[in-house]
């Protein structure tokens, strides 16, 4: 991810880059949704797809906007390229973060660069950027809530868009309560687990950064975007029904009392894949092919995930020892026990353009006949539906467990930062697609014998059967929330139709 940028930018609100969303022979302008997006993959991807289902499904324009501070310029066009004519995208200009305290965490980072866009959002929202209309919505992802007054302030609906689960919207909703309320303390200062309707409990260490420790800078942040909530006009979730049944029908209740804005699922949002040309020059996927079909443990920690140089060399061995296939993408990992590579030092005398030189000496060549180790990237959908793929160590970040669901492929769970350990809680208690490995350390780390045994459990075992059935029977379910008659495609549909009505486009 690029290096923040700190200069002062012009204090007039601008847009650096916008396409056209329609063309000028129209008879009569799309309604018009705006997206706003955080920086960063997990963020942008989501929120694309549910651009591409607006337009593709439900006759909108939108307008996807994104933030030149801390985005790859280069990777975001990747994802946007491929949208549907009536998707344009604008660029915020880059505003000033320099006097932000030093050593500040990303997500207080994150929080901060969106309240500070918000000059620059308004001219969108107006219309002023290239002609474009009126929006009939403002729809922003997690981070991204200081826009809901602003757009109450212009009249246009305003929505908060979750790239990752009702459980976590639960969560952020009783974080206000227990800030605002009459219990003393913190999450940690709790009797037990932390109990939310329909949710599956979660104790202390499971729920997301910063939501522990009162003292964490980005905890104030996260108060005061919870306390927003009340103020949306509603949430659409990247989950579907089948998935949390019970958290999707309590929020149901809460709506109808009018006691919380309503929550619609509309996921899974799942990116198509990489494009041909790119994906089939890797040879990962020419290995794959080679392998008999449900035999390989696919791992990867995602793309801001590190492992700790221990770590790594732990996981190698209980690959190695396990007996099974393998497909491993490597990333560099980190010295300073930061198990988020955008926080991460890698620095040593070692190569820093080739994670595989961290791999233990010989490992290459003992595993070379049924295993293969990549450097940093790998067509993750692409191989996920191979038919060779039979199970996904993964790091649990939302985007990746619902790429492995829509594949029907279980899980190992091993979660790193953010709120992926409340994710691992979830899929392996609340909907069982999902082994855990025996931990070994209060930090979290995992023994090459528990590495082992736990991708022969799931290979070989009971349990693994177990989440290799689940796991197929939501991967129908994923499929079918989006159908015409699916109850994902007709949440969105109905909030379409409101969004219509606003502008006096409704049947």
């Amino acid at each position: 991810m690029a290096a923040a940028t700190t200069g002062a930018s012009d204090p007039s609100p601008s847009i650096v880059q916008t396409r056209p969303a329609i063309t000028a022979d129209e008879p009569r302008p799309l309604p018009r949704v705006v997206l706003l997006a955080s920086p960063g993959m997990g963020h942008l991807i989501p929120l694309a797809e549910l651009a591409r289902r607006l337009a593709v499904d439900h006759g909108f324009a939108a307008t996807i906007v994104t933030l030149t501070n801390l985005s790859d310029a280069a990777a975001d066009a990747a994802v946007l390229s491929s949208m549907p004519a009536s998707v344009s995208t604008a660029v915020l200009a880059a505003v000033a973060l320099d006097d932000l305290p030093p050593g500040v965490g990303f997500g207080a980072l994150m929080f901060e660069l969106l309240r500070r866009s918000l000059p620059h959002l308004r001219a969108t929202l107006m219309g002023s950027a290239a002609g474009l209309g009126p929006a009939a919505a403002l729809v922003c992802d997690f981070f991204g809530t200081a826009a809901i007054p602003l757009a109450a302030d212009l009249g246009v609906p305003g929505y908060v868009f979750f790239p990752n689960s009702f459980t976590l919207v639960s969560v952020m909703r009783r974080l206000a309560e227990l800030h605002d309320g009459a219990t003393p303390g913190e999450y940690r200062d709790l009797p037990g687990t932390l109990r939310l309707p329909g949710c599956v409990p979660l104790r202390h260490a499971e729920l997301p950064d910063g939501f522990r420790d009162r003292t964490d800078p980005v905890y104030a942040y996260l108060v005061e975007e919870a306390r927003r909530y009340a103020r949306a006009d509603g949430f659409l979730v990247n989950s579907f029904e089948e998935l949390e049944p019970a958290v999707a029908e309590a929020f149901d209740r809460d709506a109808a009392a009018g006691a919380f804005p309503p929550v619609y699922p509309v996921g899974p949002f799942v990116r198509s894949g990489s494009s041909n040309q790119e994906a089939d020059e890797l040879d990962c996927l020419g290995w794959l092919d080679r392998q008999p079909a449900g035999s390989v443990v696919y791992v990867s920690f995602g793309s801001g995930g590190a492992l700790s140089v221990e770590q790594t060399a732990e996981l190698a061995t209980g690959l190695e020892t396990s007996g099974h296939r393998f497909l491993w993408v490597v990333r560099m990992p980190s010295h300073d026990g930061n198990n988020n590579a955008l926080g991460a030092d890698s620095s040593d005398d070692r190569s820093q353009d080739d994670p595989l030189a961290w791999l233990p000496e010989g490992f290459a060549e003992r595993t070379r006949s049924r295993g293969l180790a990549v450097a940093g990237w790998a067509p993750q959908v692409r191989v996920l539906a191979h038919p060779a793929t039979a199970g996904f160590m993964s790091h649990c970040g939302w985007n990746s467990a619902l790429e492995s669901l829509a594949s029907g492929v279980p899980m190992i769970t091993w979660p790193l930062y953010a709120e992926q350990k409340m994710n691992a809680a979830i899929l392996t208690e609340l909907t069982g697609v999902a082994l855990r490995p025996a931990v070994s350390r209060e930090d979290g780390f995992v023994a090459g014998e528990e590495v082992a045994a736990a991708v022969r459990e799931l290979m070989e075992g009971e349990k693994g059967r177990a989440v290799r059935h689940q796991a197929r029977r939501l991967q129908e379910a994923a499929a079918r929330a989006c159908t015409p008659e699916g109850p994902s495609r007709r949440a969105l549909e109905k909030v379409a139709g409101k969004w219509k009505a606003g502008l006096g486009n409704g049947d």
